[in-house]
């Protein structure tokens, strides 16, 4: 199959009719149905196909216990009414990049895989790369069964519900020492490129970046008979630690977003009990992080403190900087440069993903296609075509340099 192909399979699967984004949610119908996908993709090529302990799809070409690997995949679920490109794109880019390679005849000679990472967004359980965390044992499993979604559903259970063995979860160290090289290809989330006139880059380094909860306690009461004097409002402490965190970010270079709310009890004509934000914030160091962090939570102390609200923060994730293997990064570049006078772009990235986490564990890389907008997470999330296939041919340079040698 061409990509182009892949891609109109793969387009409708859980898209909404009514924003256009998607919602492939970890162990639903939808992101069963992009499982299935992977699968019939994989076994149609004569790939042998694994699913790992903890819900992570493998499909190999030689043998999976070979040792010193050469992986290359991303992830198929969504963050609520995502883009199409967002982990789909680094998907089928992979089996596009291994069709390329056969249809040029090269021999392997390390194991080849390529990969699907289970729950990397975080969008229902709250806590991004949960497939690649597990098995590199930076989740705990008893971290991992804490985990709930909004409905109260735990992680296990929806495992268990989607026909997978919740009860094997756990670290895969045997897996991931077979792995000599990890090249996740990524729809960018910016315009780096874009700018840059290029249509294919090389990832740097993954900015230091967590998740905070803000919880503001007040009192409820009626909005149409308490005087302004007498409330206890949380909302106004929110709204105004909100202004906050764009002022602490714009001055340190940085970005922070408060993305998420709940309120209770949630109605209209009462005054809130309970505003709960979850911040999001990432920059370019990790002094620079903690700057606007601490700024931010010292902010919304005092805030709190004015209008007699009480106040809890709690980091709930949290990913130190990434520098992606010096070594391989520079072999991509070498491998992509080869017969040209050009220079690949190395760029930086504020955005998670999988090959972050494994990188304390395989030596990891990244490629990035170029995004005309930089808009992502969002339905307006775009890749042209030629920039896809630009992509597909990179990675299978890059493959061919480091599995056909």
């Amino acid at each position: 199959m061409t990509f182009h192909s892949m891609w109109a399979e793969l387009l409708p699967i859980g898209r909404s009719s009514a924003s256009g984004g998607y919602r492939r949610f970890a162990w639903t119908g939808a992101d069963t149905e992009c499982r299935t996908w992977f699968r019939e993709q994989a076994e149609s090529r004569g790939l042998t196909y694994e699913l790992d302990r903890n819900g992570n799809q493998w499909a190999w070409l030689g043998d999976p216990t070979g040792g010193d690997a050469v992986v290359t995949g991303s992830h198929l679920d969504s963050v609520p009414d995502g883009g199409a490109f967002d982990g789909p794109l680094g998907v089928v880019s992979s089996f596009a990049a291994l069709d390329e390679l056969r249809a040029r005849g090269v021999e392997f000679t390390k194991p080849l895989a390529l990969v699907n990472f289970g729950d990397e967004e975080g969008a229902r359980f709250g806590l991004a790369c949960v497939g690649s965390r597990l098995a590199s044992g930076q989740l705990t499993v008893e971290q991992a069964h804490r985990l709930k979604d909004a409905d109260g559903i735990s992680l296990p259970q929806a495992m268990d519900a989607a026909g997978y063995d919740a009860g094997a979860i756990g670290p895969d160290p045997e897996r991931l020492s077979r792995i000599g090289a990890f090249v996740e290809l990524h729809v960018e989330q910016g315009r780096a490129l874009d700018l840059s006139g290029d249509s294919v880059g090389i990832a740097s380094a993954i900015w230091p970046h967590g998740r905070w909860r803000f919880d503001f306690r007040g009192e409820a009461n009626h909005a149409g008979t308490t005087r302004l004097a007498d409330r206890r409002d949380p909302m106004l402490s929110y709204a105004e630690t909100v202004l906050a965190a764009r002022q602490e970010a714009q001055l340190a270079g940085a970005v922070a977003t408060f993305g998420k709310i709940a309120v209770e009890p949630n109605g209209v004509n009462a005054i809130p009990s309970l505003v709960r934000g979850w911040l999001d914030s990432r920059a370019a160091d990790q002094p620079t992080l903690d700057t606007v962090v601490s700024g931010v939570e010292k902010a919304a102390r005092q805030y709190a403190e004015a209008h007699g609200i009480e106040l809890d923060v709690v980091r709930e994730s949290f990913t130190p900087v990434v520098e992606f293997d010096h070594a391989l990064r520079d072999e991509l570049g070498r491998l992509l440069g080869k017969g040209t006078d050009l220079k690949v772009p190395v760029l930086g990235t504020g955005a998670g993903h999988d090959a972050g986490i494994l990188s304390g564990t395989v030596p990891t890389a990244m490629l990035f296609v170029r995004n005309p907008t930089g808009v992502s997470h969002s339905p307006a999330e775009y890749a042209a075509e030629d920039d896809c296939v630009a992509g597909v041919t990179a990675l299978a340079d890059v493959l061919e340099g480091l599995a056909c040698r």
